[in-house]
């Protein structure tokens, strides 16, 4: 045999050894580190199929302004009891016993105690360990303990309408609102798998890296900031107490990447005890689902689509007589009163109806029509959550034009706060409209990632220039009119507007004392890193948005400040 042959050889084996060994290194370190703990959770099943389901699924996490994770929903482990009826010969006796150390229900538990065809009758769930062992210290008869894992959500109620929960559909625990049910996909994990030993764990993923057939199983981590979110979910609850509102509900989003920081509701609820809340409403999203006449807080859409279409600068005036009369049917200003000859900045600054129906007559009621479209107010978002509802624009196909004049102070046209907050982000953005987003990255179990980001699809919808000018003409807003210019920072541009609109009745017309209040801006004004919406519904004892939203709205600027160390802009 050629020396220099059999060399190749062996060096050909020995590279085969390497690359087998590099690969073995690689894969124990993705069971032994990165996935360390669940192995540690299988060490007891090792080589068998449990002979019922363990339950299993993906978790999600928050995260904190410096990168790091907070978990948002997990696993966690406890036990399950369980009697045979047919082996408990004295209920009296094992009731009085077990109730001393765990709290039983004294009809369900005879009740099932009765059940002498069955063997297994449930009696507790999500028992601790502690208690599990003073259980088994009293060695009763017909006594079973079972291990179990269910989901758990440290926050309890942090972000609840966001994340969902994980409840029974029909057989099956899956993913019912929020996050849970949108990524099921993601975080479902499949229980009748059988448990493989370790080494046989140590190659079990390379199939499922190559192919393109497998479920992509992961964890999810969202762009929720926790301390945030719960500063947020404080504010609303404020609102919601001070002025006993039907509905309270607020969101921070990045404008320029869609990245939500934070969206919440008033009232909430408790993942971990979702089974006791008697109104299962509360359970859905309104933020996503819910339609409103937003009111006058879509005056500064109506006047960039004026500006942008040529047909109004904020120097453009018109005379303002208090009222006018389109179709048969009147509007007004807000108090009825007259302004004379006033420009579009004061529009803005005074809220004014016949101002921003000025602008509609002005660039034509189909070009209007247009532009709202082109804002994405009858279209879904696209956000990553369920159950995502969409605006109505059907009064701006109408030929009458008090359908067009009405909507462009946000009366007669319905929508979403996701969908608003969308449409006024590209006021703040250079005129983009993005697509907002709660999951930032997912983590598969393959040890592959993917990363979500919407920036380079987002539609250009008005010009930069645009979105500059709108953003002075709403900062000019705070600094003059918002409260006579009382709360405005010197320090930084705030870019604002209120909003108070009637509430609809159900078969036409509008209430005279049931209100919308909501509440949108953005900071600094010209390079913008926070987005806040912030809306009320039927606030008692308070005509105006005004009153309700300018103070939780400019704690919660001044907050995101401090937290982030927002440098001055001016």
């Amino acid at each position: 045999m050629n020396p220099s042959s059999e060399k190749n050889r062996i060096r050909f084996i020995f590279f085969c050894f390497l690359f087998f060994a590099l690969i073995l290194v690689v894969r124990l370190y993705y069971v032994q580190i990165i996935h360390g703990q669940e192995y540690v959770d299988k060490a007891d099943r090792q080589y068998v199929t449990p002979t019922s389901k363990i339950f299993d699924r993906g978790s999600i996490y928050f995260q904190n302004k410096d990168g790091s994770l907070l978990s948002a929903a997990s696993l966690t482990t406890g036990y399950e009891l369980a009697i045979n009826p047919q082996k408990i010969t004295d209920q009296a006796s094992v009731y009085k016993s077990l109730s001393e150390v765990i709290p039983l229900d004294v009809e369900s538990f005879y009740q099932k105690a009765g059940q002498k065809d069955s063997v297994y009758q449930k009696i507790a769930d999500h028992v601790s360990e502690d208690i599990m062992k003073k259980v088994e210290a009293l060695n009763i008869p017909g006594l079973q303990i079972q291990k179990e894992r269910w989901c758990y959500y440290p926050g309890d109620s942090l972000a609840a309408q966001t994340l969902g929960f994980v409840g029974y559909d029909g057989n099956n625990l899956v993913g019912r609102y929020g996050l849970e049910k949108y990524y099921e996909d993601v975080l479902s994990r499949d229980s009748n798998q059988a448990y493989v030993n370790f080494f046989a764990e140590i190659f079990s993923n390379i199939k499922q890296v190559i192919s393109t057939d497998s479920k992509m199983e992961g964890k999810i981590v969202t762009s929720i900031e926790p301390t945030v979110e719960g500063f947020l979910e404080k504010k609303l609850g404020e609102v919601q107490d001070k002025y006993s509102s039907a509905l309270t509900g607020g969101i921070i989003i990045d404008p320029t990447t869609g990245e939500i920081y934070a969206m919440a509701v008033s009232p909430t609820y408790n993942l971990n005890k979702f089974s006791d809340e008697k109104n299962l409403s509360v359970f859905n999203n309104p933020l996503v689902e819910g339609l409103y006449e937003m009111g006058s807080i879509i005056k500064p859409l109506t006047m960039a689509a004026g500006i942008d279409s040529g047909a109004v600068t904020a120097e453009t005036t018109y005379k303002d007589t208090g009222s006018l009369t389109l179709d048969g049917s009147t509007i007004y200003n807000y108090d009825k009163k007259a302004r004379g000859t006033v420009n579009m900045q004061e529009v803005l600054n005074q809220s004014l109806n016949l101002g921003v129906s000025f602008v509609v007559r002005t660039m034509g009621k189909d070009n209007f029509a247009n532009y709202m479209r082109g804002y994405g107010l009858d279209e879904e978002t696209g956000i990553d959550l369920p159950g995502e509802n969409h605006g109505r624009l059907e009064n701006l196909k109408s030929p009458r034009d008090i359908e067009y004049a009405t909507a462009s102070f946000g009366q007669g046209i319905s929508l979403t706060p996701i969908e608003t907050v969308r449409a006024l982000s590209a006021l703040a953005n250079g005129g983009k409209l993005i697509t907002p987003h709660v999951v930032k990255r997912i983590n598969y179990t393959s040890g592959l990632f993917n990363n979500i980001s919407y920036v380079n699809e987002a539609k250009q919808v008005i010009k930069k220039e645009t979105s500059e000018e709108i953003s002075r003409m709403l900062t000019v807003v705070v600094d003059k009119a918002l409260a006579n210019g009382k709360v405005s920072l010197p320090n930084y541009s705030v870019a604002a507007k209120t909003g108070t609109a009637q509430i609809a009745k159900p078969g036409g017309g509008y209430y005279d004392d049931r209100w919308l209040h909501s509440f949108f801006g953005y900071f600094p004004s010209y390079k913008p890193r926070f987005l806040i919406f912030l809306y009320t519904v039927e606030p008692k004892g308070v005509p105006f948005a005004s009153q309700t939203l300018t103070t939780p709205f400019m704690d919660t600027v001044k907050f995101l400040i401090n937290y982030y160390n927002i440098a001055p802009d001016r």
